[in-house]
């Protein structure tokens, strides 16, 4: 089994250009106010966040 993940979705950073669902369309549903959810890597401005489920470790962005 793999790593399980906590995705954070920042709606006061997200700007809404859709990259995400762009770049990965069977991973992202919109919801009611058309936001995606759950990508990190596509994000042009990080409003994603993912880290470790069982230990908090961030995935991405990574730790500087």
């Amino acid at each position: 089994m793999g790593d399980r993940w906590h995705i954070e979705v920042d709606r006061g950073v997200r700007i809404g250009s859709g990259m995400c669902v762009s770049s990965a369309p069977g991973g992202f549903t919109p919801d009611c106010a058309r936001q995606s959810h759950a990508a990190a890597e596509g994000c042009p401005v990080e409003a994603i966040s993912i880290a470790l489920a069982d230990s908090g470790e961030a995935v991405f962005p990574p730790e500087e």
